[in-house]
This record gives structure tokens, sequence and C-alpha cells, in this order.
């Protein structure tokens, strides 16, 4: 390593240092010190991998996904480096890569449009890549971008394999121009039709080669299932890996593993979840297989992992149980609902939307959530489970509350506004204690939500 690499990796440590001594946030100023120096830190940097690196993306669930994988490779005996806040930009993963001398793996989430930017540094092992759904779209624009950049990366990246979602049309679409350029692909999904009904508005309706409608056997979620090409150009793939025997509900999801490298089929099982939550931990399971996890193990850090980043938390206030979550985009939020429709109890729910930057400031997205499920309706509206007028409270927040409570009233929903989860709290306080609150906010309101819960009540 030469003098501008150890002295940005040097000042990039002492960053760290004094940010940590001083209580604060260490997830990316130190990357950006390392990187103002040494525009190559991550490329150094990940020559102390002695196993290599593993880069989870996707436009919902790869924190998670990301986290669990890490404590999974780590349930092994593996010395693992992370970024598991979130910081998924190359400042973030820079600042992750910087502690210690050596390590065994780094895995690292990556924000979609800095894979460019990631990749072709780091040259991972796999790159997991979940779903692409729209997403900050003054910041991401449509699809097609994100979809342009990851091949890019791939490219760049010619040792990188990609573990793709092969029952999103979207995923595979990228995986046949990457397959086309060299790179090696993987593929993983539900192996079953899970007799669900499909959502509203769908991401992708056409195929990616001749644009005809795609036909389904069925589908998991938004665009995802089993797809296929009416005049045959494109299809999902043989999957390397699949789940069956799929189990969602209130306490938690639970599958059977099969696939390249198991002798049998593997039960998976954990506390949290909803459909959505079956891909990301059947993405985390193939990446902690390929990185030499064993199935006990993986399962052993799942029951040991608790989330602790605002994704499904569950904390106790003055007696009610609270549930917090990120919904960031009409796929996330209607997967959200999806779960409160499983929660058989009754329920209220506070919904908070931001517009600063890292939100997006255009939020016309709300129109595609499908919020016609909460409101009073037959069982083929509500997907299954029929709403009674008193069933669900809804309370509206955020900078942009009063578009939430527009879009509310035209789904027959009304909804006061609150500036705070105690507002909430308050605004619901007549109900019955055993009715939970479902805090449903996008990124910039995440923190300050979680933040305030756990000041007023205790983590469950």
């Amino acid at each position: 390593m030469g003098l501008r690499a150890s002295l940005a990796q040097g000042l990039g440590r002492a960053c760290a240092g004094a940010l940590h001594m001083a209580g604060r946030s260490a997830s990316q100023l130190p990357g950006r010190i390392a990187l103002a120096i040494d525009p190559a830190s991550i490329s150094h940097s990940a020559k102390k991998l002695t196993q290599g690196a593993i880069v989870v993306c996707g436009t919902n669930g790869k924190t998670t996904t990301n986290n669990v994988l890490a404590s999974a490779v780590e349930a092994s005996g593996a010395h693992v480096l992370c970024n598991r806040v979130g910081a998924n930009m190359a400042p973030g993963v820079a600042a992750a890569l910087i502690p210690g001398r050596s390590a065994d793996w780094a895995i690292m989430e990556a924000d979609e449009l800095s894979t460019i930017n990631i990749l072709p540094e780091l040259r991972p092992r796999y790159l997991v890549l979940l779903n692409l759904f729209r997403d900050q779209l003054d910041r991401a624009g449509e699809i097609e971008r994100v979809q342009d950049v990851i091949v890019s990366a791939l490219a760049a990246s010619p040792e990188t394999t990609l573990v793709a979602c092969g029952d999103d049309p979207l995923v595979m679409g990228v995986a046949r121009r990457a397959r086309e350029a060299g790179t090696k692909v993987l593929a993983f999904g539900i192996g079953e039709d899970l007799h669900l009904p499909a959502d509203r508005v769908p991401e992708a309706r056409f195929c990616q080669v001749c644009g005809t409608e795609l036909s389904y056997d069925y589908r998991a979620y938004a665009q995802l299932g089993a797809f296929r090409c009416p005049k045959g150009d494109f299809c999902r793939p043989e999957l390397d890996w699949r789940a069956t025997g799929v189990k969602v509900g209130r306490e938690g999801v639970s599958f059977d593993v099969s696939g390249v490298g198991l002798d049998k089929p593997v039960r998976v099982s954990a506390s949290f979840g909803g459909v959505y939550m079956v891909y990301n931990l059947l993405a985390a399971f193939v990446g902690a297989t390929l990185a030499g996890t064993t199935p006990e193990q993986f399962q052993a850090a799942l029951d040991a992992y608790h989330p602790e980043n605002g994704r499904l938390q569950h904390f106790r206030v003055d007696g009610r149980d609270v549930i917090l979550n990120l919904a960031k985009n009409p796929t996330g939020f209607n997967q959200n609902i999806s779960l409160m429709l499983a929660d058989d109890r009754k329920k209220a729910a506070f919904f908070v939307i931001n517009d600063n930057p890292n939100d997006g400031k255009d939020i016309s997205w709300i129109w595609d959530v499908d919020f016609e499920r909460l409101a009073v309706g037959s069982p083929r509206e509500c997907g299954g489970v029929v709403v009674e007028p008193d069933d669900l409270t809804v309370v509206a927040g955020g900078h942009r509350a009063d578009d939430v409570r527009v879009r509310l009233k035209y789904a027959g929903i009304s909804a006061p506004i609150a500036l705070t989860v105690r507002e909430a709290l308050d605004a619901v306080a007549d109900l019955p204690l055993d009715r939970p609150l479902y805090v449903l906010t996008n990124y910039s309101a995440l923190w300050p939500a979680k933040a305030e819960l756990e000041q007023m009540g205790e983590r469950l």
C-alpha cells in the first residue's frame, strides 16, 4: 500500500475513532475523508479481505438482507466488515472497510445507482440483487436507467457472479443482459403458488425482450412470481434455490430451502416478516451458503437477530404495542399493508411521508399505494380480509401530511393529522390498548420516529 493509501486509511481510522468517542455515527465521514485523499480507497481496502466480498442490492429489503447475511457469516466464525446502518453509497462502503488490518469477508449493502462506483473498486465475488421497483423518481429516474447502471457495474467487475431474484422480471432483465456480457448468473425464488391476490398496480407488465404483456402462473407480490412471455422470448429461469412450504403470519415466516449445495430441504424460520421477507431471508441464506455458512449456523444467527435500524422494530408505549417500519415506495407500502392485514387484531396506523432530498421531492407515488385495501369493502378488495369500519384508525403525518390525507380521503379513509408519534398515540388514546399502532415512514422520518419511540417506550 502506497503513502497516499496509507494516509487515507490512517486518517479515516482517526476520524472514526474520534466520532465514536464523541458518540457520533462514523458511517460516512471517515469514508469521505479516505476517498478524498485516495480515490481508490475501496480498492486498496479490498486487498485485506482473505475471502472476498458480497454486495447486496435492490430497491426494497437490502438493509435487512445485508445484516442477516453478515450475522450468519459471522456465526460461522468469520471476521466480517459490514455497513450495518445502511450507509450504502461509496463513502459508506469505504468507511465500513477501514477498521482493522485484515478481515475474511466484506458484506456490503449498495444503493442501486452507486453500484457503478462500488463494484469496479470492490470486485465482489457475488452481487445479490433482490428486486427492482420505482423509487425516488426525481433522483433515480425510471427503472430502465437503474437497470443500465447495474449492468454497467457488472461489466466493470467481470469476476462477480450475479445472484438474482428469478421471480422478478426486472431483475431478470438485468441478468439477461449481464449474462450476454459474460457474467455468471444464479437465481433464487419462491417455487410455489401462495394463492395471494395480485397487487393492483404492478411495477412490470411487459416482456423485457419484445414488450408483450407477461403472463403469470402465479404471483407472490408486485411483479414477482412465475412469469413468462406468451411469445416465448422471456421467462422466469430455472431456479438454483427455491423456497417451498411457505408460511406467513403474524408470528413470522417459515419456509423450506432446496437447491445448490443442499443434500435435502432446509427449514428456515424467523419471528418477523411478510411475503417480502421470505425473499429477503432466502437471499440471505443463499449468500451465507455461498460464503460457507452451514444451515444450522444461519438459523442460529437468525434466531439471535433483532432489528435495530427501524425496520420492523417493536415497542410498547403506555401499554400499547407499536410497530415501526420503513415504507418508501408503492411496493413497500403495499407489502406493509399486507403485513397489517395479516395481523388479525383491530389496529391503528400512522402514515408519515416527508419530501426531503433523501426521500425524493416527488411523492406522486402515493397514488399507486393500494390504500383502498384498508377501507371497507369486499374480501377481494381487501386481500381476503374484511375490514369493518371500526377495525382501523388512520393518522397522517410528515411534511406532506396534507397530501397523504387527501390520498386517504379518495380511498374512503378519514385521517386526522399528527406531527409526531406522541401526537399520533394521543389521537388513538381512546382506543383499547390491545390495538397496536403501526408507524410506517419513509426515509427521513424513520430515524426521528425511532428515536421518539426509544425515548417514550421499551423495546420488545
